[in-house]
């Protein structure tokens, strides 16, 4: 995000504090997808919004709210214009916005920044996997969900990093479903405290 007066780093953050339309729990800035404010003039802005993934149905309500919120700061002409590269990442949503998530009972998204692109290999759903160690059965979460389906090639960095249950902070949890209220979540079960709990998905 890149200001380049004391005005538009105000408008900024006045934007970025609009509640995300299916998250409310965060804010824009939370996020990640507000990416830059310009002023033109005294009276005119034009901010670059990215969604979450294209065709992303919160996007003319987030707009929406960001016109309503800097109009009120007297900016008479708002407009909101989307940006579509560098895409968004679940990596762009900050460290105070997962542990937001994570108090509200999702599990936030796993780290999965790399240097390059991400591998994907598609297949069938597997939401556990059990192997037998000095005869005894270890059972182990072993899905890679994807908007798309999953994938049997996690992240680089996912691949040592379980999906922890928001309520109990245990790593023994399972799929049940990849897709859960919204298509950007899926819906888990903790084999600890046996609680569902959503998961917001890497993308």
């Amino acid at each position: 995000m890149v200001t380049g007066t004391a005005l538009e780093a105000e408008l900024l953050a006045l934007a970025g504090s609009v509640p995300d339309p299916e998250l409310p729990v965060l804010t824009l800035r939370e996020l990640g997808v507000l990416r830059a404010v310009h002023i033109h003039g005294t009276d005119a802005v034009e901010v670059d919004l990215t969604p979450t993934y294209t065709g992303c149905p919160a996007i003319e309500a987030m707009s929406v709210d960001i016109e309503r919120v800097l109009r009120a700061h007297g900016m008479r002409e708002v407009t909101v214009r989307t940006v579509l590269s560098p895409a968004w990442s679940t990596d762009d949503i900050t460290p105070e916005g997962r542990e937001k998530l994570r108090e509200f009972g999702i599990a936030p998204p796993r780290t999965q920044r790399t240097d390059g692109p991400v591998p994907l290999a598609l297949g069938p759903t597997r939401t556990r996997t059990t192997t037998v160690v000095a005869g005894t059965k270890v059972t182990a979460a072993a899905d890679w969900a994807t908007d798309a389906g999953t994938s049997t090639v996690p992240p680089p960095q996912a691949r040592t990093e379980p999906v922890r249950c928001p309520h109990c902070g245990s790593a023994d949890t399972e799929l049940l479903s990849r897709f859960s209220s919204t298509a950007c979540k899926a819906l888990r079960r903790c084999l600890e405290c046996r609680e569902p709990f959503d998961h917001f998905k890497e993308l």
